[in-house]
């Protein structure tokens, strides 16, 4: 009886290497990034870079002190998938209370395709009486999950 060469079949998907079913998973979720707000602040030569999630209640947002003398806020909101708003507010902090002196509001912002552009460009803010400088400068930026 003559010998037949018998076709390889592809192996089915259940027999398929784990290895190879991660890497197609790492794939289809690597492909997604989480949008973030990345702000650079100086003040008093003390720089700081924060990066903000999108949240979906604003007032769950505390602000970050800087240098004892300034807060910062910035309020993200959205998921992971879309940036609704984003609303940026700088106070200058007294004795007593504490002093609006910027807010600054970015209505469905997207990223920008150029990683140097900045969403804010750079402002800059002068505390009353005594002048102390205030820097700030955000931009939207995608970090993976």
């Amino acid at each position: 009886m003559p010998l037949r060469r018998v076709r390889q079949q592809p192996a089915p998907a259940r027999r398929r290497s784990p290895a190879f079913l991660l890497s197609l998973l790492a794939a289809a979720f690597g492909a997604t990034a989480d949008p973030r707000l990345r702000c650079q602040i100086e003040q008093g030569g003390t720089v700081q870079v924060l990066d903000v999630a999108p949240v979906a209640d604003p007032y769950s947002v505390a602000p970050v002190t800087v240098n004892g003398r300034f807060r910062f806020k910035a309020v993200v909101i959205g998921d992971a998938r879309r940036i609704a708003y984003i609303n940026l507010y700088t106070y200058f902090q007294t004795e007593r209370r504490l002093i609006l002196l910027h807010q600054a509001k970015y209505i469905a912002p997207t990223l920008a395709s150029d990683p140097a552009a900045t969403l804010t460009g750079w402002n800059y803010l002068y505390s009353p009486g005594r002048e102390r400088e205030f820097q700030y400068g955000c931009t939207l930026v995608e970090v993976a999950p």
